[in-house]
């Protein structure tokens, strides 16, 4: 049975650190824990309870950057920006996790097609290394080119370069207004070409899905901002052969949105990838695939897939398809069996483990997870 540890301030972190720097116990690294699911099972790890560093370090509303201790709950993040009719541009997705554990994750919702993933909107973060070193790096201004782009690096880490102590995000203005328009019954294949259509408008549409809803397939497209602009890219759409596009009201696009954010529609699935190909690409994957269910993302770019066929099959059309297949859920033998991650190339594979060991010599917070 894993340990949990809770550190509260850096200074217990870098000493709790340092001394597993020196054993063969590992540590893993814990936010709210909405991912604890992901990867191989670690049953006798020591867990840092990372939720210690929590609360609002500042926020500058008019400059658009919040400084936030990793540890803070999303759902807290999410409603101080809101305050303040602001939103994190990368549309996070996760339920009940922290804001240090969804940069980790570098997981982005639907709005990451028109406006970036994590990475693009950190702009700096304080950490502790694997040698029980605190670092910071980046800035607090959006304008900042000073040293190594540290936080690209951070964003999608999974916890195994260093512990994220503080992060600085930052943020946008919430839009005005945000209207969702349909078509129904389409294949997947006519669907990607009316989201490709779409987006190659002057529209500019914000997102773009293609999904089971109410029992019907529907592809979503999402326009947002001010009403009189949106009213005028909903008729630009109209005049581009897209006039069969039916508005519907905002609470059912709100919940449509949240239901592709969090992959509802494949909630009890037991097993669960999430590929990312090109768009084009994606309606030959599930037909390679037969008997899957699944959801589109980004206009098709990212395939969430419902499959209990052969995970070496999976991951090899995914890469016919140009792209990785992540395994994000299934039962603990088939986790302990298949790694999460897609396999990488020898080249890339020591590229990162020399990365990781520049941060983490001592391996101390390689679980055998990943």
């Amino acid at each position: 049975m894993s340990v949990m540890l809770r550190p509260t301030d850096i200074g217990e972190l870098c000493d709790l650190v340092a001394a597993f720097a020196g054993k063969d116990d590992r540590l893993c690294l814990r936010g709210g824990g909405s991912k604890d699911a992901i990867g191989a099972p670690t049953p006798d790890v020591t867990v840092v309870d990372m939720r210690g560093f929590s609360g609002v370090v500042d926020y500058d509303p008019p400059e658009l950057v919040l400084t936030v201790r990793a540890g803070t709950p999303l759902a807290e993040v999410q409603a101080l920006v809101a305050a303040e009719n602001q939103m994190l541009a990368f549309d996070p997705e996760g339920l009940g996790t922290t804001i240090g554990g969804v940069i980790a994750a570098g997981m982005a919702g639907p709005l990451r097609l028109t406006r970036g993933g994590v990475r693009d909107h950190l702009l700096g973060f304080e950490a502790v290394s694997g040698r029980g070193e605190r670092f910071v790096a980046g800035g607090k201004v959006v304008k900042n080119v000073t040293g190594f782009d540290l936080s690209k690096l951070m964003a999608g880490s999974w916890g195994r370069l260093a512990a994220l102590t503080e992060v600085t995000l930052k943020v946008v203005p919430r839009p005005q207004l945000q209207q969702t328009l349909l078509l129904r019954g389409l294949d997947p294949a006519a669907a990607v070409a009316v989201m490709a259509s779409a987006l190659g408008t002057p529209a500019e549409l914000s997102a773009a899905a293609h999904l089971a809803w109410h029992g019907e397939p529907v592809t979503a497209l999402r326009l947002d901002g001010f009403a009189p602009s949106v009213a005028a890219r909903r008729a630009m759409l109209a005049r581009d052969a897209l006039a069969a596009l039916e508005p519907i009201d905002d609470d059912e696009g709100d919940a449509l949105w949240d239901a592709v954010r969090h992959v509802r529609p494949l909630a009890s699935a037991p097993i669960l990838w999430r590929i990312v190909v090109a768009p084009s690409k994606a309606p030959g994957v599930i037909i390679a695939l037969p008997g899957a269910a699944w959801l589109l993302d980004w206009a098709g770019g990212l395939l969430w897939l419902a499959s209990d066929s052969d995970p070496a099959d999976i991951r090899r059309v995914a890469e016919a398809g140009g792209g990785h297949a992540m395994l994000v859920r299934g039962d603990t033998a088939l986790r302990g069996a298949v790694s999460a991650f897609h396999p990488r190339s020898p080249a890339l594979t020591a590229l990162e483990t020399r990365v990781r060991r520049a941060f983490d010599p001592a391996g101390v917070f390689e679980t055998g997870r990943f």
